[in-house]
């Protein structure tokens, strides 16, 4: 049977918060029987952008990472419910009931992710429903898919093993996977949120200028052994990227055609800039 996944680019993604401001738009003062009882107007962001910078300056990039209820195939908060409060479809969509779990204010410590809401007024946990309602009266796109300008999100609706082979062969991922939740969320470039790079600027003096080296040999090692190479560009600029935080320790090495080697050591832990490097 085919079910429903989300697939998002975080590079692709903006941080514009359209789909956020299409799910309030769809959601707040609406009720939807059987789906979702209405979203306060303050306070709950179903869909929520999450925001990490890194390096330093003049090294810096910014990723953005759409967060919202990841309809997990094997859902902690299913197991915390009481039976009938959350189920799970047939089409891979967790929904939870909203006459049945008022009061069940427990379940927002159910969620790993921190994607069920509470709605104090109603006194009512609520998460993001994969705009079942609307999927159900045969639209082909979350509201959210639809608002995004970029097309860093869509919905797509395929069979298990489909999705497999298109997370296999788009390098796609989930978050946390050590929680074996089997989420339906995937992410295409999310190493762009969830790993660090080690950075710097070549630079030598020539006829009384400083002036960027292009085209220097950079080498990082690890444990005495290379394990990337790239050159430095028309800036002077060099980046390994996709890098594990807090991994250690690493060397840099960089040779340019005439001009003296320099070998640095790193630690790293987070995004990494190591400067202007002189030659």
């Amino acid at each position: 049977m085919k079910k429903w996944n989300i697939i998002i680019d975080v590079a692709e993604c903006t941080n514009c918060n359209l789909c956020t401001l299409a799910t309030m738009d769809e959601y707040v003062d609406n009720a939807w029987p059987g789906y979702a009882a209405p979203m306060p107007k303050h306070g709950h962001r179903w869909i929520n952008i999450l925001q990490n910078e890194r390096g330093q300056t003049p090294m810096i990039d910014v990723a953005y990472l759409p967060t919202m209820c990841n309809h997990c195939d094997d859902a902690p908060c299913i197991k915390a419910a009481p039976e009938g409060t959350i189920r799970k479809r047939d089409d891979g969509i967790v929904i939870i009931d909203p006459i049945k779990a008022k009061g069940q204010k427990q379940l927002l410590d159910a969620c790993p992710y921190g994607h069920i809401w509470w709605n104090e007024e109603l006194e009512l946990p609520q998460a993001w429903p994969f705009d079942a309602h609307l999927l159900d009266q045969g639209w082909l796109h979350t509201r959210g898919h639809q608002a995004c300008p970029t097309g860093a999100m869509r919905a797509v609706k395929v069979e298990d093993a489909e999705m497999a082979r298109l997370a296999s062969a788009e390098g796609l991922e989930v978050i946390r996977p050590h929680l074996h939740t089997k989420p339906r969320v995937y992410y295409r470039n999310l190493w762009r949120f969830t790993q660090c790079f080690i950075g710097g600027s070549v630079a030598a003096e020539a006829a009384g200028a400083l002036d960027c080296v292009e085209g220097a040999r950079v080498r990082l090692f690890r444990d005495g052994a290379a394990i990337a190479e790239t050159t430095s560009d028309n800036f002077g600029d060099f980046k390994f990227d996709r890098l594990s935080e807090n991994s250690g320790r690493y060397r840099v090495e960089i040779e340019a055609a005439g001009r003296r080697a320099r070998t640095l050591d790193v630690e790293l832990g987070s995004s990494t800039y190591l400067g202007e490097i002189r030659i």
